[in-house]
């Protein structure tokens, strides 16, 4: 079996932001084959616009009701991409309501936050900032 997070490293110095456990690995192959509304697979829209996103972010984008349609996923890989160009390493990407830290060089999502958690907080270990329209 392949397993899709083998050389997966998300995080400082190579280190795993979150601890790969078995029910990690599992959520994240559920996550993976869930379907959206018009029937495209979540990996494959992921897939598409060369995004990764974190297991974390994954459950905070669950957990606060984000939910990124293909053309907003082409809006912040674009945002990635000005970043990059740029040479951010770790950007703060603001996207209407959605603030999300992303990892540049690995083009990982790595949290993700609606404009309610947004409330109180001061965001670190950030080189950039990309504001989306």
């Amino acid at each position: 079996m392949n397993d899709p997070l083998s050389g997966l490293s998300v995080g400082r110095a190579g280190r795993p932001a979150i601890p790969l456990t078995s029910a990690t690995r599992q959520g994240l192959r559920n996550t993976e084959e869930s379907k959206s509304p018009d029937g495209i697979a979540f990996k494959t829209m992921l897939a598409s616009e060369s995004l990764k996103f974190s297991h974390h972010a994954e459950q905070r984008l669950s957990q606060r009701g984000i939910k990124l349609g293909p053309e907003q996923l082409s809006a912040i890989a674009s945002a990635v991409d000005q970043a990059s160009a740029k040479g951010a390493k770790d950007s703060l990407v603001l996207y209407r309501n959605v603030a999300m830290i992303v990892n540049v060089p690995s083009r990982t999502v790595v949290t993700a936050m609606d404009d309610k958690s947004m409330q109180q907080h001061v965001f670190t270990n950030i080189d950039s900032a990309v504001f989306v329209k």
